[in-house]
């Protein structure tokens, strides 16, 4: 049994939902102008126009390639579990880079400014948490790569959660006191081989949780790296599955839906 308790048939259950989708649902997406002080941003917005009344917002935080590709596939598959889902754009609008050197550059300008970073993330939350399909009192966070970093930064500054998720993220530079502020509980899913953000990384941000007696639960996945929702072995395409089943599982607990 896991720290948030569900049981393998009923992840099984949830995975299955989640591949074959909703015959019903008919998730519409559509970008969002919005700004953050002087700065103009364009988050992508995802639902499910079947439901109707407010429901649970989940703020989804980019890799380091920001909204494109998996990033808004994700939001459309989190948004078929029946939430809207808001990705913020933390680089600036339409700043989408192409090759791993402006990535690189750019993910070191909010790695480097940590204020920045989390003042761009919670621009995006109050986007989502004042939207009128979406119910406040109900709000999550999952990032994944560098989105999983800026997540815990926002997490740390207090901001009104039942849940942070992070996905092979990387968790350098925090500070450790900030872990007290965090709002509900943190759910770590990572690569056992993971490269980029080793396993003695990720051990300071679970003592920095325990300090600060936050909830929190690590999965890691055998054979491995970071990146592991683009499968390049089978034991990646088994961390996938998984991860996706721990996800809609802790959505559910924390949502109560």
């Amino acid at each position: 049994m896991s720290v948030f308790g569900a049981s393998v048939g009923l992840g099984a259950a949830l995975v299955l939902l989640l591949q074959a989708g909703n015959a019903q649902a008919a998730i519409r997406t559509q970008y969002v102008d919005y700004m953050h002080g002087s700065a103009p941003l364009k988050g992508y917005l995802a639902y499910d126009d079947a439901i109707s009344g407010r429901r649970p917002g989940v703020l989804l935080l980019h890799y380091r390639g920001g909204l494109q590709g998996s990033t808004l596939e994700n939001a459309e598959m989190i948004a078929r579990l029946g939430y809207v889902v808001f990705v913020a754009d933390i680089f600036g609008k339409d700043i989408v880079p192409k090759e791993v050197p402006e990535m690189t550059r750019l993910t070191t300008i909010y790695n480097n400014d940590r204020p920045l970073m989390r003042a761009r993330a919670r621009a995006g939350f109050d986007v989502l948490a004042q939207h009128p399909m979406v119910d406040a009192s109900k709000v999550a966070l999952i990032g994944y790569c560098f989105g999983g970093t800026v997540a815990i930064e926002l997490a740390e500054t207090g901001v009104p959660l039942v849940g942070t998720i992070s996905v092979h993220g990387s968790f350098r530079n925090f500070t450790p006191e900030m872990a007290r502020n965090i709002k509900g509980p943190v759910l770590i899913l990572h690569g056992a081989e993971d490269e980029v953000a080793p396993l003695d990384e990720v051990n300071k941000l679970i003592a920095d949780l325990r300090a600060a007696k936050v909830p929190w639960e690590l999965q890691l996945y055998s054979g491995s790296s970071h990146g592991f929702d683009n499968p390049q072995n089978p034991h990646e395409e088994r961390a996938d599955r998984e991860y996706k089943r721990s996800m809609q599982r802790f959505f559910k607990d924390v949502f109560g839906r």
